[in-house]
């Protein structure tokens, strides 16, 4: 299989990955033939795009680190847990159901640890409408792959994954006309935003008996390490280290998610910009990490390479994360018959860049 961004879709194309809605409901069901309805549905609900089968990706095989059903069962704990607190005010309720999200995490992060060779390929088919849960749950996956290549304990793991759950509770107390603006913010305006991290630290730790790292992550995950982020202003060694790794999850699923007053980025770019503000935004350590785990070019995307030639990413190398296998369908005079390159044993061929089209 492989990936087409959703202006690139075309008629006649086949579905290979069940497509959900924000209400868990199948959208497009694995095999589906692509309508020009059914395109026009999935651009309307802001998909990235879809997993689509044919005669040359047919035999790739893209490796999810968590299952369909756990991934869905995590998103509805998620969002069940904001309507306990958010509209019903009930955090009695909301404990009950943090509970069960609590044990959803263990097995989020036993499948993770069961995959720890596996780097994770994140391109998330999430609409708009769902953004908010299912960021919570990517932020979650996200950092306890960190964690656990950080060689954290699985008790410090499971604290871990209920921060980075609930790192934006808060926003449940911020106007939703604010939060939902298309336009960029007034300053005024991305003052209130700023309270967000400071009010679901008060809320969770009032109401709720965790231990004190979790409340800590939530209250750190927009702190920056040269002292710009919020809401304290620390700096380096005075972040917590779930505020730390937190902060790496929450920019990277925020950046290669689609949103109504920007394009998302492709994992390149979103990589790109972690990187490049290693030391200055983000701990250098915990982002080497981040590296090493997360795939810059995820199975299944199509990539150009410097020489003309245009790919599908088939595998990707933990050491060597700039430079996965691809599998050749366009040289600089067109199509041709696939065949293999290994970027990080061939050095003649030298960047990748993401191509935002599908080429055939």
């Amino acid at each position: 299989m492989r990936f087409v961004p959703a202006n690139s879709l075309r008629e006649g194309m086949v579905v290979s990955q069940t497509l959900y809605g924000k209400n868990s409901e199948k959208l497009l069901i694995k095999g589906t033939v692509l309508t020009a309805k059914n395109i026009a549905s999935v651009r309307r609900m802001m998909f990235p795009g879809l997993y689509i089968e044919d005669d040359v990706s047919r035999d790739i095989e893209i490796v999810n680190i968590i299952k369909d059903e756990l991934r869905i069962k995590a998103i509805n704990g998620v969002k069940k847990m904001f309507h306990k607190i958010g509209v019903e005010n009930n955090s009695k309720s909301a404990a009950n159901v943090i509970d069960s999200v609590r044990r959803t995490i263990d097995e989020i992060t036993d499948s993770l640890m069961e995959n720890k060779a596996v780097m994770v390929n994140m391109i998330d088919l999430k609409c708009y409408d769902n953004y908010t849960y299912a960021h919570s749950v990517n932020v979650a996956v996200l950092s306890l792959a960190i964690g656990i290549n950080l060689g954290l304990p699985k008790d410090s793991l499971e604290k871990l994954g209920m921060s980075a759950l609930l790192h934006d509770i808060g926003k449940l107390f911020v106007d939703s006309r604010i939060l939902n603006k298309p336009e960029e913010l007034s300053p005024q305006e991305f003052e209130v935003i700023e309270k967000h991290a400071k009010m679901g630290y008060d809320y969770i730790k009032e109401r709720f008996k965790m231990p004190t790292q979790v409340y800590m992550g939530v209250i750190d995950h927009h702190e920056r390490c040269d002292g710009t982020g919020y809401p304290n202003r620390k700096v380096t060694d005075e972040i917590s280290l779930f505020g730390k790794i937190i902060a790496i999850a929450d920019v990277y699923d925020a950046l290669t998610s689609e949103r109504p007053y920007r394009r998302a980025m492709s994992p390149s770019e979103a990589m790109e910009y972690i990187v490049g503000n290693s030391s200055v935004l983000f701990d250098p350590d915990i982002t080497r990490i981040f590296m090493r785990k997360i795939a810059p070019y995820p199975v299944g995307t199509t990539v150009s390479l410097s020489n003309g030639w245009v790919g599908i990413v088939v595998e990707n190398y933990e050491a060597f994360c700039l430079r996965p296998k691809v599998r050749i369908i366009q040289d600089e005079n067109g199509e041709v018959e696939p065949f293999e390159v290994d970027l990080h044993k061939d050095y003649s061929l030298l960047n990748v860049v993401v191509e935002n089209t599908c080429t055939v």
